[in-house]
């Protein structure tokens, strides 16, 4: 029989046995009747601009190319970019079941802000308690359906809006996505500690802007200088899953809606950690 916990700042060994023990005795929100979800998977960074959006795609067409029913759940409410990437316009349908979210031109489900808005121009100037509840409901009100994996883009930082995603969600497990840049080290920490702290476990890491390849000699240029990526995974006992180099094509598929068309191989390792996580656990 599951423990209960008695306070949201139990620790993190208390909580072995207890139904709540992602996000440290919080109980989650009701996913939609109409939905069924095998894992929650988020990806996060302690800071902005490092490519979060990107991996969050990247590892969702892996995914749905293995044959997994995939979805993606943009919770960077005053950063959307999942919509654009994709090419995927217009507005959400409703109805007095829930919403139900848009499909890419390779079937996977996604719900964003912008599905929402009148234009994706519109700016969501919301205060932070409003944000936190849109992402709260695009778990409670969204029509999912049956799939395997939901890949959640997280908002960056530590601030509230991460906060309640992880209190609310049923996070199963983080991917970490940060850049070769000098503060990398601590901000690397926060994103890892604020997941330990909510008892939600690392999957890995992806470094982003790693290198430039020159066009002419193939040399790799390091544009934000070395990566000390494989030693802060190490210190951290955390599987790196790749470093991926600033890509022009990739980029450019992004901005022209095309991103379906995206094989991420540089994180190809990625696709041995998730289909552990579907295995029935003991």
């Amino acid at each position: 029989m599951a423990k209960e916990c008695s306070s949201t700042t139990c620790k993190k060994e208390d909580c072995s046995g207890c139904e709540h023990k992602n996000g440290g005795g919080i109980p989650k929100e009701q996913l939609n009747n109409f939905s069924e979800v095998g894992r929650v998977i988020g990806v996060v960074s302690g800071k902005g601009g490092v490519g979060k959006s990107f991996v969050t795609a990247s590892l969702a067409n892996m995914m749905v190319k293995k044959g997994y029913r995939v979805g993606i759940l943009d919770a960077d409410i005053t950063g959307p970019s999942i919509p654009k990437m994709y090419g995927i316009k217009g507005t959400a349908v409703a109805d007095d079941n829930g919403i139900y979210p848009m499909l890419t031109e390779n079937d996977i489900k996604v719900m964003s802000i912008n599905l929402l808005l009148p234009t994706e121009e519109t700016p969501v100037i919301w205060r932070g308690p409003v944000i936190a509840n849109m992402v709260k409901q695009f778990w409670t009100d969204v029509i999912w359906g049956e799939i395997d994996y939901l890949f959640v883009d997280m908002p960056p930082g530590t601030g509230d809006v991460p906060l309640t995603a992880f209190q609310s969600l049923p996070v199963d497990g983080v991917v970490i996505v940060t850049s070769p840049q000098d503060l990398v080290q601590m901000i690397v920490k926060k994103a890892y500690n604020m997941a330990d702290m909510m008892h939600v476990p690392v999957l890995g890491m992806v470094e982003n802007y790693s290198y430039v390849k020159c066009p002419d000699c193939g040399k790799e240029l390091k544009v934000f200088g070395e990566s000390h990526i494989e030693d802060i995974a190490k210190e951290l006992n955390v599987p790196l899953l790749g470093k991926m180099p600033i890509d022009v094509a990739y980029a450019e598929k992004a901005d022209s809606g095309k991103f379906h068309e995206i094989d991420n191989d540089y994180i190809a390792k990625a696709s041995e950690v998730m289909p552990k996580l579907l295995k029935t656990e003991e």
